[in-house]
Order: C-alpha cells, then sequence, then structure tokens
C-alpha cells in the first residue's frame, strides 16, 4: 500500500517522495485521456448504432427482397401451371390435327379409288352403250339405203327419226364423258389469250358452215390466267352456242370481250340470237335442261353445265343475261393469278 502525503512541495508515494506538480500533470494527462477514451467509446457507440441502424434497414430491406422473390415464385407456379395447361392443349390440338390429317389422306385415298372406279365405269358404259347406239344407227342407215323404196315416205321418216336419235344418245354419251372428265382433271395455270382461242373456234365453225355470215367482234388479245386445255373448252361451248343461237337471224353478231368490275376482270361472250327468259336463267346451268326445243336448236343441254364446272374449278363464277328476240351473254369471272 502507498502512503501519500501532499504539501506544497512533494507527494511521497510507495515510500518514495515525488514532486507534486508532476504527478498532478500525471493525473491531469490520465484524466484527459480517460476523456478522450471516453469521448472515442462515445464513437464507437454511436457508430455500432448506426450499424445497427444501417443492419435493421439492411434486414427490412432483406424482407422485402424475400418477398418480392417469394412473389416471384408464386407467379413462376402459376405461368408454369399456365405453360403445362398451353402444353397439354397443343398436343391435344396436334394429336387431333394429326388423327384429321390422317383422316383426310385416308379419305383422299378413297376418293383417288373411287374416281379411278368412276371413270373406269364410265368408260365401260360409254363403251357398251355405243355399241347398240352404233348398231341401230347403221341398220336404219341400211335399211333407208336398200328398203327405202319398200318402206315408203312414213317409213323412211321413223328410220330417219331412228338414226337422229341414235346420233343424239351417242352425242350425249360424249358429252356426259366429257363433263366428267373436266371434273377431275388436273388444273394447269398458265397466261393464255382468249381471244385467240375465240378466233380459232369461230374460224372452224365457218369451214364447217361456209354459207353464213357472222359479225365477229374480238379484241386483239383478251389475256387471262387458267388451264388452256379448260379454258378452250369453255371457249367452244360458248362460242359454238352463240354460233347455234344466231343462225336464224339474217345479220348475226357474236362478240367476245372483257371489263373491270368490282377490282376484278369480267369476261363475256355476246350475241344477238334467240335469247331466252330471265324468268328461267337457272335452267340454263341445269343438266339436260334447255331453254329451246331440240327441233329448233340441236343440242345435249350439256354445255352450260360444263362451262359452269370448269370455271368453278378456277375460282370464278359464271352467270347468264338474256332476252327473248334479242340474243344473250354469258359472262364469267376468274381466280386472279397472284
Amino acid at each position: 500500500m502507498s502512503a501519500v502525503h501532499a504539501d506544497r512541495e512533494s507527494v511521497v508515494r510507495d515510500g518514495r517522495p515525488v514532486d507534486a506538480r508532476s504527478y498532478a500533470s500525471a493525473i491531469l494527462n490520465i484524466l484527459d485521456d480517460a476523456a478522450e477514451e471516453k469521448a472515442q467509446l462515445a464513437d464507437t457507440q454511436r457508430a455500432a448504432l448506426n450499424i445497427l441502424d444501417d443492419f435493421s434497414d439492411e434486414k427490412a430491406r432483406l424482407a422485402h427482397v424475400q418477398k418480392a422473390i417469394l412473389n416471384i415464385l408464386e407467379d413462376f407456379d402459376v405461368e408454369k401451371n399456365k405453360v403445362e395447361q398451353i402444353n397439354r392443349e397443343m398436343a391435344a390440338e396436334i394429336a387431333e390435327r394429326k388423327e384429321a390429317e390422317e383422316g383426310l389422306r385416308q379419305a383422299n385415298a378413297a376418293a383417288d379409288a373411287a374416281n379411278r372406279e368412276l371413270e373406269a365405269f364410265s368408260y365401260s358404259v360409254a363403251h357398251d352403250l355405243r355399241a347398240p347406239l352404233r348398231s341401230m344407227d347403221g341398220f336404219s342407215n341400211a335399211l333407208l339405203e336398200d328398203y327405202g323404196d319398200q318402206v315408203g315416205a312414213e317409213g323412211k321418216t321413223y328410220l330417219t327419226n331412228v338414226r337422229d336419235a341414235a346420233q343424239q344418245m351417242a352425242q350425249l354419251i360424249d358429252d356426259l364423258l366429257a363433263l366428267s372428265r373436266v371434273s377431275r382433271a388436273e388444273l394447269r395455270r398458265e397466261r393464255i389469250d382468249l381471244a385467240g382461242i375465240a378466233r380459232s373456234v369461230l374460224a372452224r365453225l365457218q369451214t364447217m358452215d361456209p354459207d353464213r355470215s357472222v359479225q365477229a367482234v374480238i379484241p386483239e388479245e383478251v389475256i387471262a390466267s387458267g388451264d388452256p386445255r379448260l379454258l378452250g373448252i369453255v371457249m367452244e361451248n360458248l362460242i359454238g352456242n352463240a354460233w347455234k343461237f344466231t343462225s336464224q337471224k339474217p345479220r348475226a353478231r357474236i362478240e367476245l370481250g372483257h371489263r373491270p368490275e368490282a377490282g376484278r376482270s369480267v369476261y363475256f361472250v355476246h350475241d344477238n340470237g334467240a335469247g331466252f327468259d330471265m324468268a328461267y336463267v337457272q335452267k340454263l346451268f341445269g343438266v339436260f335442261q334447255r331453254l329451246h326445243s331440240a327441233i329448233e336448236f340441236e343440242g345435249t343441254g350439256i354445255g352450260l353445265v360444263t362451262v359452269q364446272r370448269i370455271i368453278h374449278r378456277h375460282g370464278g363464277t359464271v352467270w347468264a343475261e338474256g332476252e327473248v328476240g334479242h340474243g344473250a351473254t354469258i359472262s364469267f369471272t376468274l381466280e386472279e393469278a397472284t
């Protein structure tokens, strides 16, 4: 234990005299150091509090982040479920589509087989029907040539009618076969000139009937897009009909033309022939439907049906306008070339 005696001049500590001023200075230094340590401790406490405050803020932010992550995970689960549902629906749709495609393939195969059978049947029937018709026509002609004097005028008329009916039936068979072929023929599109086809048809008709005088109004060219063979059949039927139904006109006129209408090209064949009553216009495009008797104008009533079938196959439409005694106009459109 130290004994401290303080007086003016000295202080005794641990049995040794110490200068009082030095001792007081040391104590003051110690106190100053303690004050500094206290200040440093206060600063440290404040820093620690600030760190704790920052930690609380970070903790709150972390909590928000965790909530956000949980929300994202929940949304992810929802979206995942949606994707899985979509995948299931797509798988079902693909399966249905494959099934439909397979069904369509089988249907096409069946249709192709049926078409082949129908074609074979048609030609077989046509051949079998032509044979007796040729016999009827041949034997009737033989009777007329060899026994005409014996059957008399009335008998000759009967035999002539038999021959005409046989020939008409043969033509009907040919027209029906042609109609069947245009329905099944492969469609080949290219740029063609309808005016050139019409001139060729008219030239052939004029050769067959050179005594007729027909005014033909045909532009230099009428360009269309379609199958050359099938549209050639269209021109043959339309120009042929116009030629036939103007046969009783002293100044016959046949016109081929085209015009723009509602953003598409309309092609037409017009004549100033017998015409027809518009009340029966729908009959024009029916099989075996005729608006004139065979005595007035020959024909089978299949020509315009064939035209309609071809135009429909080209994605177009066909219609007729006419007036009794003032001619007719057959108009049609074709699917525009892309």
